[in-house]
Parts: C-alpha cells; sequence; structure tokens
C-alpha cells in the first residue's frame, strides 16, 4: 500500500513509516538548527546545510527531502544574524534560495557520474541564485552586497556539501 509518505507498507502507520518520518523529522530539524545556532561563517554554516541537502537527497525519496530543503532558510530568518544587516533581503530571496536548494537536491537523484552531479546541481544552484539576486538588485529590491552571498559563495558551500555528504555515506558503507 502507498502510504503518505512516499514508501509502501502493510499500513498507512507501519513501522517503516514512523522510523522514516522520525529520520526525516530529524533532518528537517538538523537544518532548521544549524543556521540557527551557528550563524557564522556563512562558509560553515553553507557546507553542513548543503550536505545535509545532499545527504537527505541520497537517502530519501524526492517528496521527502522537501522538509530538509525549507528549513534552513526558516531557521536563517529566525536566528536573523546570518546575514545581518541583510535578513529582511534574505527574506526576499527566501523562495529563490528553497528553489537552488532543490536544484542541488534534484541533481543529486540523477544516476549519471557523481563528479557530473556534484558539478552541475552546484553549478545549476549558484547559477539560479546569482542570476535571481542580480534581477532583484537591477529591480532595487536587494543590495549589491548579496550577489556575492548568492553567486560564489553558494558555489563553494555547495560544492564543498557535496563532497562532505558524499564522503560520509562512503564511509557509512
Amino acid at each position: 500500500m502507498e502510504t503518505g509518505f512516499g514508501i509502501g507498507s502493510e499500513s498507512k502507520y507501519g513501522h517503516e513509516d514512523r522510523s522514516r518520518f522520525v529520520y526525516v523529522t530529524f533532518l528537517a530539524f538538523l537544518g532548521f538548527a544549524i543556521p540557527f545556532t551557528f550563524g557564522h561563517p556563512q562558509l560553515l554554516v553553507g557546507v553542513l546545510v548543503n550536505a545535509l541537502l545532499v545527504w537527505s537527497s541520497l537517502r530519501l525519496p524526492l517528496k521527502m527531502t522537501l522538509p530538509v530543503v525549507f528549513t534552513p532558510v526558516l531557521g536563517v530568518l529566525a536566528r536573523g544574524l546570518l546575514f545581518g544587516p541583510f535578513t529582511s533581503y534574505l527574506a526576499l530571496m527566501a523562495p529563490f534560495i528553497w528553489i537552488g536548494n532543490l536544484i542541488l537536491v534534484y541533481a543529486f537523484k540523477s544516476e549519471r557520474s557523481f563528479i557530473f552531479r556534484l558539478l552541475s546541481g552546484s553549478l545549476a544552484k549558484a547559477g539560479f541564485l546569482y542570476a535571481s539576486a542580480l534581477l532583484l538588485n537591477m529591480l532595487g529590491l536587494v543590495p549589491e552586497a548579496l550577489l556575492t552571498a548568492m553567486g560564489i559563495v553558494q558555489l563553494a558551500t555547495a560544492l564543498g556539501g557535496g563532497l562532505l555528504a558524499c564522503s560520509a555515506v562512503h564511509l557509512k558503507k
């Protein structure tokens, strides 16, 4: 029987479903807690969050990664420190960051080689976020200073997070 979590089991509330739900909840909690607790430096927080995104992509069905995709931005907004005075601008960027996170997660669902998934996912995420920030900057909605954070920094953290997550997956095996 198909359950609400995309996993087949004998009953809607079977043991497999409960343990998967707890696992997803734990990953979503980490997605919120990492930026909320650490806040800075952005490179460290970004690498950890991107590692969590890649890890969830490699371990869960796509639709079950959604809580992990959304919670890091909520953690940053709740803390209000990662972007300092630019936190209000982050609220404008939140939908784009969620889409960027989905781009990275989706790239790791591919059956292509690891290096292809890492490079294509990281470049696509960073490119999308940079283009979004550039458009919002051109419209006068976000400052130019946000362009670096949404460009090269996103590329670096996506690459670092992908390497960290894949290393952890291989060590676990």
